[in-house]
């Protein structure tokens, strides 16, 4: 994953996205392959030592503290504050606190910042999270469908969102279902059928992939009628 890049990673259920964040994020082994960030060879680190390295990640269901405020949920992600969240809470550098809304701002929750996380919308609750994995100061970010259960417009909101937070620098890898999305957002995909890489490139190249097709359809064939629906 490139720096400032969102890539895109795709394919049918059972393909292997899920198991491929776990291993990148320390929670699986993986059996072959290593993990190198800048240089860096982070394979089977523990996913707190890879979030120090500034790899985090976001799952499929959210992942919020309900009763903290918006506010509270990013100053309890600020790095070494403590062993606990009530620790965490303590009263923050202005630094820190300035940096916290700012990001609110950034993903527009500003006026929702004292509200507890519990009453957002499932929709604000995703762009919280988004704004929470940006207090690490990461350099890359694993989204294992940001945008699932939420309306199309939320949809857009969210990878709009992410749009902006590439442009400090920082690399997404995403799952994403909705071809849509991936076609007008990703830089590039990547596309994995049983664990292996299908198909690489511009999301217009990989829209054209035959064993990419054939991963989702089965085996086709090119009647020339261009790449089929959704894909």
């Amino acid at each position: 994953v490139r720096q400032g890049e969102v890539l895109g990673l795709i394919g049918p259920n059972g393909a292997g996205k899920s198991t491929l964040f776990d291993c990148i994020t320390g929670f699986q082994r993986p059996d072959r392959g290593r993990v190198v960030v800048d240089g860096a060879d982070l394979t089977a680190r523990p996913p707190h030592a890879l979030a120090h390295a500034g790899v985090v990640r976001t799952f499929q269901l959210v992942r919020v503290f309900p009763e903290l405020t918006a506010l509270e949920n990013l100053l309890v992600a600020q790095p070494h504050r403590g062993e606990s969240v009530w620790q965490a809470l303590r009263p923050p550098a202005p630094a820190v606190r300035a940096r916290a809304e700012a990001l609110l701002r950034r993903v527009g929750l500003a006026a929702s910042r004292e509200v507890p996380a519990g009453e957002l919308s499932y929709g604000q609750q995703r762009l919280l999270e988004l704004a929470r994995v940006m207090m690490l100061s990461p350099r890359l970010v694993l989204l294992d469908e940001p945008a699932a259960g939420v309306s199309p417009t939320m949809r857009r909101q969210i990878f709009d969102v992410i749009g902006r937070l590439r442009a400090q620098g920082v690399g997404f890898l995403v799952v994403e279902h909705d071809m849509a999305v991936v076609m007008r957002y990703c830089d590039r995909v990547i596309g994995l059928d049983s664990g292996r890489v299908v198909a690489h490139g511009t999301p217009a190249e990989v829209q054209q992939s035959e064993a990419l097709l054939a991963a989702y359809f089965g085996t086709v064939k090119d009647d020339g009628r261009g790449p089929a629906p959704g894909l």
